[in-house]
């Protein structure tokens, strides 16, 4: 059993023994209900979903032959249910629920094919069903999360079947499937050990190619790292070394930081598919998780894995310091969570079942990874970010149970370091913070026996203790009222260190932490320091009057989190008896003698904890003197009468003698009673000798005449009956079991303790006895009967002449029920519901739950409702403005009516207040400090039992709240008919608070009690179709009818779903803004959630079944659609949605008659030609949904199509071909069409109908179908900038390509007059329709296309290529793009016209053409090629690339920069698309034969002959800018003219070259290009600065993406012989440019470069530390700062001592002979520089060779210029940097050294 279960109080605990056996009946009752024959019966089982949840929820005992029983029903279910999403949703996450929590005691196979087919029904395919975005997104979740659960119980072999499946899909990483394809992977491919023998060597390869083939693509990196995590964890018998520099070396790169000052983010980074990235959910930043979880499955004794980890901290660290925040803070601080979380899980695996994992990780691994890890931890710690510094110690209170030794030391020099400073109070929190996390494993360390000894001898444990009392004292002074942040994490301090003492007592030995003052003096001190926070605390909020002011209008100390009162209740709670009393005594003079009006919830909750921790006592000092003193008070105050008690003479109050309150002593009672209530809450029996002066009070108070006290009354009577007869713990904070290592510490307990334990720690329970049980009956009768009474006569008998007492009376009355009410919540029986038929049979029992002990009777909770019925209808007649005694009367009403929903409201609000996973009270389950390893994390024995008491609650709310829903035997009791009526009314009222808070409670009832939900929905459209309905009736029923509830009801329902569409549709009338805006909007909302239509809503609808009433509802929406009927527009569209919704449903009906649906496709095709603009939007959604690919369709080329006559007259062709050959129709549809695109430049938004200018909200909303189809087009990433933006919208295409398959030739024919008209029109709109109507046509693929091809088309196209305009050519380039795309899910499936297109445009231009014909010409080249899939191109397309590359080599040079990027773009998709063909080849060498074509692809002549002119044409630039440079004389220009124009060329050949290296860069295609661009790499970096500016810009542009590239292991050797040539340049802008691009390429393949490598790098960097050039040898020694932080421990110590010992040397020289010295200034100023990169590396810490370097720096402050500036410059750096930690840090320097370098630092200063 479960310990929560087995901690509820004992009558409940008993019960719970019955459920196992009612969860039997459930599933049952399940199996009955479900035939697999009748598909509809899914319904039917839906309603036992959420009983099934109650189970999983209430963590009930049950049998695992039931469970497994259920899940293979419910499988069974999911999968029929094909077409009801709904019902998918609801199985599919109860299921999850179920496996998840049986995981390990479930044997399943289940098969992975039916629910990817589910998924790609769905989701994944072009005929989505009506389902509204909502439901769909809920599907996919459902779906995914249910494959996730699923994924252990695959059977052996769906791993390769699995990979085999999608690898189709990554074949071509350039086409959008790719990405799919890496989501299916990720979220199918299982690692459950049935399958783990699939994964080989050989698979990780081919994954890590894979990976490799998209760079720097956040989506795909964090596939393919969950994917290779996964491995990594459950397949250790994998070998990883050989791959780890490489997966290092990725995890780098994808944290996006700025490195050497570069951009912090991916310059440019694939363009994921919008629904791809919202499908397949990728957290934004980089996949920390992943990579954290990876590095920790690779750590093993004697892997290489841990130095890998120590370089990637070393290289990360420096981005968590709190100065070098940003946007990568979030990923850091992830990364840092995952890896502490993934190690302590580990290890806890390898302690719970050593034998299993067989690379256990010793202390010698365990040590290493802590002392990685403090790194991170220690620049952290201090972050800006409030998410970074909590983490950060969490983080520490992990690893402290781990290796105490190494980080405890850390907290406390950490901590005192806090206490010093002065300046950053900000780090005191924080540092408070941790002690707090790490409290326990402090204690422990020191006072369990077991390791007393080895951790350092007694040096070092008083100083661990005397942190604890350090900490302790320093609390005090942290309670601030000015400084919330600091006191609360003082409190949560005292807390976490108090929840792990046994008990607080002076004489106790062991605790000789308090070693300044004996416990008692502090805790004066504490209480003091408590006081005083107490009286200058100011209140939040001004207090408001009336009901909503609670009793405790709380300040911080409240509402800002449970710190407060824990602490207060552990302190009281852990105090021994002596000290307790002591306590008490002070807090009841300070209660006696202080009214704190502004802290009443403060000063409430230190009397609660006083006395639930011992309440006789506590009762006795502080409830009496306070019960009695406002006994007192109240007696000299005015009255009413109104309260009870009050004898008959009283209510005939004359006016005269009203007297008024004063206010001071009005807020003193308000205060006292309000103390009182909240001091009360946990006092239970020892109350009752106070009985008579309690009823004394609450009497007085509702009779007093104001109404704060009257308020107050009702707050001490709701808690004084909670404390009688609630079931709550009474011993929550006692500690009963010691920790059996060290006898001073609690013990805590995990839930996954085994069975012996859970007897000795039972929680103890407030169980009423008879006496309180009699007592809150005398309470009930007094405020409730006779209340009830009173109304009655109020309401009855005029009994007042005047209002206001009238007023009065009611409102005191109706307060003292609700009061009574909200007292006693569901311990007042419920009502008892009527059974249907004659026999009397028993209420089912689902789960066990009860709050308290039952009082009154049902016949009170009925006479209630009743006389709340007839006051209701008394105030409707005569106060209906009053809106105080309303919303009174629907808390009663809620009350009454919604059994168990207070607990519920009670049990939500406090999940939510208490944060009990604070790291300060969770003890880890691997502990190594004590060796006590648990199954589960423990926790405080309080903690826990404060989770029970919750889970109590929950149960008492839902106990009873299911019965009669599953139950068709009950029908609701009469009198909640009363209420629901009434609530009806009130709902509909002219106050928006009253309508608001009685349409939360009906809707509540009516989701307990379904059966009144037709009668509800049918009489609220009611009030919308009536004429005459006022704005506030609108406004209540369309706020009930968009409930959830409601919209299921309608599925099913055929009466209510009518009654509700038309409602809608005949609801125009309603003029106010704000009515229609509601209207609108729930209109909307009825389509977001939209879940299809049962069969019976369907069958009402045909009207040809005989006797439908509502077969006339699709005729009344028709006519209501069409432009005549004098509408507003917006209802047109609603009309016309609806239509489309009813023919969608309709269709996956078989039954159903297909005329509708010819119908209203015609009815569409009409409306493109609307008047409406929003109306042609919505026409093209439908068509594209409604149109089937169809008969006139090519067939493939082996089959003959079959004679035309036979089907080519489909009814619906016969139905269309009438309108479209209608005169005209195509021009008019062609010139509204032309209206919908809106050329404004900025809207380069794709793909979204573009309409976004004229679009509300709510528009969109009801126009567009949310996924019109997930593989919407463009299939290709789209990335080309040159195409500019084009208003090219695919839909339309889609509808001309749909009408032509559907009505073949004639379409054709039809469409030849307006597309010649409009593709030479002027408008760029009119251009735009006909591309999208030709590249439809073109792309239909229809028989007798060729042959209209032949006549009319292709000239139509070869004008479109010849003719001038410039501004449509985006969207002609789409329009050839569309027609060329290919066919298919990878896009593989060659349209037929796609040869004759390209001949086309290939076809050399005429000699005359412009600049821009020809520009247009490669614009529609590019945008061809881009479609193509390389992998699959038949000969010709190869053929076609070989004659291009040719023509594009030769052109290189073109005058027209416009071209010239063109020919870049098109040459870097050519070269590209022919790598990937040939890769692809290499490794399926056996498909086709070998052509001559591939032999000549092989040759690879394009880029031998682009290489040589490459480094020909950068010698001729760089002599020219020299030769430029000194041409000065006349008479050399005859000579140079010739060379100009050679060298102008050259410039122009370039500008190509690096348009192509920047297309190459920016397409992804760039994997495949890596040797092309690695021999590029000189005449990037020489080209930096030129004279010729544009090609210096683009130079610099490919620089910046060129940074962001890693190369692979193959192509290295090649880069860094470029690199160490340049930097031996003779131009000295050569050497520059060469170091900034080390610095990011050191730092990018750190892990792959070999040692060789690296140290040429080295001695080449260090070479230019002398450089003849300043600027050079300053940019080296930056270099080298980075390098040295960079991880290489051995090159970077060799090059200190060398550079120390240099300096020292020149030093001495200088020293010894004052004369100038032989030294040049360049040696002079590189040795100092030497030094300076060794002291800039390392900015925040102070090694033991630090203060040597800075001071032999500080004296080289007197040499000449370059030298001195570059001294002062370190030195301010290095105290700008170490300024934080200084006072510390400074005790590293002797006297001598400080004084050094205070010369250098200190300029000429005016101070001596």
């Amino acid at each position: 059993m479960h310990l929560y279960n087995g901690w509820l109080p004992p009558p409940v605990a008993e019960e719970t023994k019955k459920e196992r056996e009612s969860f039997a009946r459930v599933v049952r009752c399940v199996k009955e209900l479900y035939r697999p024959d009748d598909l509809e019966s899914v319904y039917a089982t839906l309603k036992w979903i959420s009983v099934i949840e109650l189970f999983v929820r209430a963590k009930s005992e049950l049998s695992v032959e039931d469970v497994s029983e259920l899940v293979g029903i419910g499988l069974q279910i999911f999968h029929s249910s094909q077409d009801k999403l709904y019902a998918q949703v609801r199985w599919g996450n109860v299921l999850v629920r179920l496996i998840n929590k049986y995981r390990k005691k479930l044997s399943l196979k289940v098969q992975w094919r039916p629910l990817y087919d589910t998924l790609i029904h769905a989701h994944f395919s072009r005929s989505p069903g009506p389902e509204g975005w909502r439901l769909r997104q809920r599907h996919f979740e459902a779906v995914t999360s249910l494959i996730r659960s699923c994924k252990r119980f695959f059977p052996q072999g769906a791993a390769s079947d699995i990979w085999s499946e999608f690898m189709s899909l990554l074949e071509n990483p350039w086409h959008n499937s790719s990405f799919e394809g890496s989501g299916f992977v990720r979220l199918f491919l299982p690692t459950n050990p049935e399958n783990q023998d699939f994964f080989s060597e050989k698979w990780i390869k081919n994954c890590l190619e894979l990976w490799d083939s998209i760079p720097n693509c956040q989506f795909w990196n964090s596939q393919w790292t969950a994917v290779l995590a996964r491995v990594i964890k459950n397949c250790s018998f994998i070998d990883w070394e050989s791959y780890l520099p490489m997966l290092f070396s990725r995890f780098l790169n994808m944290f996006e930081v700025p490195v050497a000052n570069g951009s912090g983010s991916y310059p440019f980074s694939v363009d994921v598919p919008r629904n791809t990235r919202f499908l397949f959910s990728n957290r934004t930043t980089a996949p920390a998780k992943s990579i954290a979880k990876s590095i920790v499955y690779f750590l093993k004794p004697g892997s290489s894995a841990h130095e890998q980890l120590k370089k990637l901290v070393n290289l990360l660290e420096q981005y968590y310091h709190p100065s070098n925040g940003g946007r990568w803070t979030y990923s850091l601080e992830r990364f840092l969570l995952h890896l502490v979380i993934a190690f302590q899980k580990r290890l806890q695996r390898e302690q719970q079942d050593p034998d299993r994992s067989a690379i256990c990780l010793g202390k010698p691994e365990r040590i290493a990874f802590v002392d990685v890890v403090l790194k991170l931890i220690d620049r952290g710690q201090y972050s800006k970010s409030e998410h970074l510094s909590e983490t950060v110690a969490a983080a520490t209170s992990i690893l402290s149970y781990v290796e105490p030794s190494l980080v405890l030391p850390f907290v406390a020099s950490r901590f005192h370091l806090a206490l010093e400073t002065t300046t950053a109070t900000h780090q005191l929190k924080t540092a408070m913070m941790s002690v707090a996390f790490a409290g326990r494993s402090i204690l422990q360390s020191f006072l369990s026996t077991a390791k007393a000894q080895d951790i350092g001898g007694d040096v070092d444990d008083r100083m661990f203790l005397d942190l604890i009392g350090i900490s302790l004292s320093n609390a005090l002074l942290g309670m601030d009222a000015n400084d919330p942040p600091k006191t609360l994490a003082t409190m949560q301090l005292i807390g976490s260190i108090f929840s792990n003492m046994a008990v607080l007592d002076d004489n106790s030995d062991d605790l000789s932490f308090m070693t300044m003052a004996s416990f008692s003096e502090w805790l004066d001190e504490f209480l003091c320091r408590l006081i005083a926070l107490l009286q200058h605390l100011e209140p939040n909020s001004v207090i408001n009057e009336g009901l909503s002011s609670s009793a405790t209008s709380g300040t911080f100390l409240v509402e800002d989190g449970p710190y407060y009162y824990c602490m207060l209740e552990i302190l009281l709670g852990r105090l021994s008896g002596p000290l307790y009393s002591q306590a008490l005594k002070k807090i009841s003079k300070f209660v006696g003698t202080n009214i704190l009006p502004g802290a009443i919830a403060e000063v409430g909750l230190l009397c609660c904890a006083c006395v639930h921790s011992n309440p006789e006592e506590a009762v006795a000092q502080i409830v009496e003197p306070m019960l009695l003193a406002v006994i007192s008070s109240l007696k000299e105050i005015p009255v009413t009468g109104y309260g009870g008690k009050g004898s008959a003479h009283t209510l005939v109050s004359n006016k005269q003698d009203k007297h008024t309150l004063s206010p001071a002593l009005e807020t003193a009672i308000d205060y006292q009673l309000k103390v009182l209530s909240v001091a009360i809450t946990y006092a239970g029996s020892s109350i009752l000798q106070y009985k008579d002066h309690l009823i004394e009070a609450i009497s007085s108070a509702f009779n007093s005449s104001s109404w704060k006290v009257n308020g107050a009354g009702d707050h001490l009577l709701r808690s004084l009956l909670g404390s009688l007869i609630l079931y709550y713990p009474i011993d929550q904070y006692k500690c009963l079991s010691r920790h059996p290592a060290a006898p001073t510490l609690e013990e805590w307990i995990s839930t996954k303790a085994s069975s012996e334990d859970e007897q000795v720690t039972h929680s103890r329970w407030h169980v009423p006895t008879k006496e309180e049980i009699q007592f809150a009956n005398e309470l009930l009768d007094l405020h409730l009967q006779s209340a009830l009474d009173d109304l009655l006569r109020i309401c009855q008998s005029n009994i007042h002449t005047d209002a206001g007492d009238e007023k009065t009376h009611l409102k005191v009355t109706l307060l003292r029920i609700d009061s009574t009410l909200q007292g006693v919540l569901s311990c007042l029986p419920d009502f008892r519901p009527s059974p249907r038929h004659d026999m009397v049979e028993d209420l089912p029992f689902f789960i066990a739950g009860a709050s308290g002990s039952c009082v009154g009777s049902a016949e009170i909770r009925e006479k209630t409702a009743e006389t709340i019925h007839a006051a209701c209808k008394y105030l409707l007649e005569k106060k209906s403005d009053d809106s105080i005694l309303l919303i009174l009367i629907i808390r009663i009403m809620d009350a009454l009516g919604n059994y168990g929903s207070l607990e519920y409201d009670e049990w939500s609000n406090h999940r939510q207040a208490w944060k009990l996973e604070s790291a300060a009270i969770v003890e880890p389950p691997a502990n190594f400090i004590t060796e006590f390893h648990s199954k589960g994390k423990r926790r405080p024995r309080w903690a826990l039992i404060d989770k029970a008491y919750m889970h109590s609650t929950w149960r008492s709310s839902q106990s009873s709240y299911h019965l009669f829903r599953t139950n068709g035997n009950f029908s609701p009791p009469e009198h909640l008919t009363l209420l629901v009526d009434d609530l009806l009314a009130l709902c509909l009222h002219n106050y928006e608070t009253v309508r608001v808070l009685a349409g939360k409670s009906l809707l509540k009832l009516l989701k307990r009690w379904p059966s009144f939900l037709s009668k509800c929905v049918l009489s609220l459209t009611g009030n919308l179709r009536n004429q005459d309905a006022p704005e506030n009736v609108v406004l209540g029923s369309c706020a009930i009818l968009s409930s959830q509830s409601v919209l299921k009801h309608l599925t099913t329902d055929p009466k209510s779903f009518s009654s509700f569409l038309l409602g809608i549709l005949s609801s125009s009338h309603h003029e106010s803004m704000k009515a229609q805006k509601a209207i609108i909007e729930l209109f909307v909302k009825y389509n977001i959630h939209f879940a299809g239509l049962s069969r019976n809503v369907l069958r009402s609808l045909d009207s040809h079944v005989e006797g439908s009433t509502s077969g006339d509802l699709i005729s009344q929406i028709g006519s209501l659609s069409f432009d005549s009927s004098s509408l507003h527009w917006r209802y047109n569209l609603m009309a016309n949605r609806v239509l489309l919704l009813l023919a969608m449903s309709s269709r996956s009906d078989p039954s159903f008659s297909f005329k509708i649906l010819d119908e209203t496709a015609g009815h569409f095709l009409k409306n493109l030609k609307s008047q409406l603009p929003q109306t042609r939007i919505l026409a093209i959604s439908a068509l594209n949904t409604l149109l089937k690919e169809s008969p006139h369709k090519m067939q493939g080329k082996d089959q003959p199509s079959l004679s035309s006559q036979e089907n080519a007259n489909s009814s619906l062709d016969i139905a269309l071909s009438q309108i479209f050959q209608e005169e005209g129709f195509f021009r008019e549809t062609f010139e509204s069409l032309s209206h919908i695109h809106i050329t404004d430049t900025d809207s380069s938004s794709r793909g979204n109908h573009g309409s976004s200018s004229f679009q509300s909200m709510a528009d969109k909303s009801i126009t567009r179908f949310y996924f019109e189809f997930s593989a919407s087009w463009p299939r290709t990433p789209s990335w080309i900038s040159l195409l500019g933006s084009d208003i090219f919208y695919p839909s339309f295409a889609r509808i001309f390509k749909r009408l032509a398959q559907e009505c073949g030739v004639p379409v054709l024919l039809a469409l030849k007059s307006p597309l010649e008209e409009f593709s030479n029109a002027k408008e760029r709109s009119k251009q735009c329709v006909a591309a999208e109507a030709l590249a439809g046509l073109l792309h239909s693929d229809v028989n007798g296309l060729v042959s209209e091809w032949n006549s009319w088309i292709m000239v139509q196209l070869q004008n479109v290529i010849l003719g001038q305009s410039v501004e449509s050519i985006p969207e002609w380039a789409a329009c050839i793009r569309y027609a060329v795309t290919g066919k298919g899910k990878q896009g593989t499936k060659i349209p037929v016209m796609r040869q004759q297109i390209l001949d086309c445009i290939v076809a050399p231009l005429p000699p005359t053409a412009t600049t821009t014909v020809v520009a247009k010409r490669y614009a529609f080249l590019l945008a061809a090629l881009i479609e193509l899939s390389p992998l699959k191109m038949p000969v010709s397309e190869v053929k076609l690339h070989i004659l291009l590359l040719d023509e594009l080599i030769c052109n290189m040079s073109h005058s027209s920069a416009q071209i010239r990027e063109a020919i870049g773009v098109t040459l870097s998709v050519l070269s590209s698309n022919i790598r990937l063909r040939m890769s692809y080849r290499q490794e399926y060498p056996s498909e086709e034969r070998r052509t001559d074509v591939d032999s000549r692809l092989e040759e690879e002549n394009w880029f031998k002959l682009i290489s040589t002119r490459a480094s020909e044409a950068v010698t001729n630039i760089q002599q020219a800018s020299i030769s430029d440079s000194l041409d000065t004389s006349a008479d050399v220009v005859m000579e140079n003219a010739q060379s100009t124009g050679d060298s102008q060329d050259d410039v122009k050949w370039m500008e190509t070259l690096f348009h192509f290296i920047i297309s190459s860069f920016k397409s992804g295609r760039s994997s495949y290009l890596l040797d092309v661009i690695a021999g590029f790499l000189y005449p990037v970096i020489s080209l930096q600065e030129t004279s010729h500016k544009d090609l210096s810009t683009l130079a610099k542009a490919a620089f910046e993406l060129m940074k962001w590239r890693v190369f692979s292991e193959s192509h290295l050797q090649k880069v860094v012989g470029v690199i160490l040539s340049s930097a031996d340049d003779s131009n000295w802008r050569i050497r520059s440019s060469t170091l900034t691009y080390l610095r990011t390429f050191m730092y990018r393949h750190t892990f792959i470069l070999t040692h060789e490598e690296k140290q040429k790098i080295w001695k080449t960097v260090e070479k230019l530390l002398v450089d003849s050039q300043v600027e050079v040898r300053e940019h080296a020694a930056a270099v080298l700062a980075g390098l040295m932080k960079g991880g290489d421990e051995d090159f970077a110590a060799d090059f200190r001592d060398r550079s120390y010992a240099e300096a020292n040397s020149i030093q001495k020289k200088r020293n010894r002979r004052k004369s100038s010295s032989t030294q040049s200034v360049a040696e002079v100023h590189g040795a100092v520089l030497g030094l300076v990169a060794s002291v800039l590396s390392v900015p925040y810490d102070m090694p033991s060779w630090l203060p040597d370097h800075v001071t032999l720096l500080a004296r080289f402050a007197g040499e000449p210029t370059p030298v001195k500036s570059t001294v002062t410059k370190a030195v301010a750096e290095f105290r700008r940097t170490h300024a934080d930690t200084w006072n510390i840090q400074k005790d590293s320097f002797t006297e001598e050294q400080l004084e050094i370098l205070a010369d250098t630092s200190s300029s000429s200063s005016y101070f001596a």
